[in-house]
């Protein structure tokens, strides 16, 4: 009897590489079926015909509509988040210490991405989703909120909780308009704009860091390793 040759080399590469592209395709064709039916009148049978796809292979990778959503929402926030880190990374860097500063940078790259992603992220403002999506969005949020009081390092009181919102929600609202916009040249105005409002209105964060810093703030970078991200906590950023 002839032997077992064993896995052919490349074999497994080659199907992961094909199943990538399989949920690629799908997740395009989803995004392209929501952005023109919104999600509750689509159906899987669309996404399919438009993907040159299966119904027996959408369910396979992704269980159904709902979830196809969901994988794009995660999407579009793994995105935002990796530009708001970048941008912030970035600034540390290059010998940027100040919160507020840190938390513009931040914020700019959040906006800039909110225009080069606006064909995604444009599905999550003032658009239906699935059962639970909203309560999903807003947790998402107040873990936004979170992580943007300890990159400015805000005090824990009232003035300091208010700041921070205040500053989230500039940031989100100026996504939506972001998106929105016709031409690059008009998005880059909107986000100097907000930008110089954040810088405005941060002037008490700042000030409260510089009153009170953090034990082993000053000269330590560590701070820094799990970067929070600017810009969440209304539809667009917590979408």
């Amino acid at each position: 009897m002839p032997r077992d040759a064993g896995p052919v080399p490349g074999r497994s590469a080659w199907k992961w590489s094909r199943t990538g592209e399989t949920r690629r395709v799908l997740l395009d064709a989803a995004r392209e079926v929501f952005a023109e039916r919104g999600f509750a009148e689509s159906s899987v049978a669309d996404v399919v015909e438009r993907a040159g796809s299966s119904v027996g292979s959408l369910y396979h990778h992704f269980g159904g509509k709902s979830e196809l959503f969901l994988a794009l929402w995660e999407d579009w926030q793994g995105s935002q988040e990796k530009r708001a880190a970048e941008a912030v990374t970035a600034a540390v860097r290059a010998g940027e210490k100040r919160p507020l500063a840190l938390f513009v940078a931040g914020a700019r790259g959040f906006l800039r991405g909110s225009w080069e992603g606006r064909s995604l992220g444009s599905l999550f403002v003032d658009k239906d989703g699935p059962p639970g999506f909203e309560l999903m969005r807003r947790t998402r949020g107040h873990e936004w909120l979170r992580q943007n009081s300890l990159l400015l390092r805000a005090p824990d009181d009232a003035i300091g909780r208010v700041t921070v919102s205040v500053l989230t929600t500039v940031i989100g609202e100026a996504g939506r308009e972001v998106m929105a916009s016709r031409t690059r040249r008009e998005a880059e105005a909107i986000v100097d704009a907000a930008v110089a409002m954040i810088e405005r209105l941060g002037v008490l964060a700042e000030e409260a860091d510089a009153t009170d810093p953090p034990a082993g703030a000053e000269g330590d970078s560590s701070w820094t390793d799990e970067v929070p991200q600017p810009g969440a906590g209304t539809a667009i950023a917590g979408a």
